[in-house]
């Protein structure tokens, strides 16, 4: 089960990063437009949105190796684990204000997921 758990945290850290990483992309991307700059700068050189796609992409890989080895009904709720991660992340990266009662719903998802991982 530890090692489930493990990995859990591992593949929601990786898809929370994703997160981040899009977020920066798509803040430092040109407005949309057909013309060479949007797609070349905005999308071809952008070193952010390539660091989301190989996170989200590795997260997905260790999603798909979670979901052969473990039953779903443990590994599923454990992705949950993603929005806490984020939540933290919005925090210290974009630091955002979360609000109290956000953060009692943190809680709440921590102590589902502890829930779900004893045997």
């Amino acid at each position: 089960m530890w090692w489930l758990i493990l990995l859990s945290v591992i593949q929601c850290m990786a898809l929370s990063a994703g997160q981040v990483t899009l977020k920066i992309a798509l803040e430092r991307m040109p407005s949309f437009g057909w013309t060479s700059r949007f797609w070349v700068e905005g999308v071809f050189l952008n070193w952010w949105l390539l660091a989301s796609g190989l996170l989200f992409g590795g997260g997905s890989l260790l999603w798909m190796y979670i979901l052969r080895h473990y039953p779903l009904s443990i590994a599923y709720p454990l992705s949950s684990l993603s929005f806490v991660i984020a939540t933290v992340l919005a925090v210290v990266v974009f630091q955002e204000a979360i609000p109290f009662t956000r953060w009692i719903g943190v809680f709440m998802i921590m102590a589902g997921c502890a829930l779900v991982a004893v045997k």
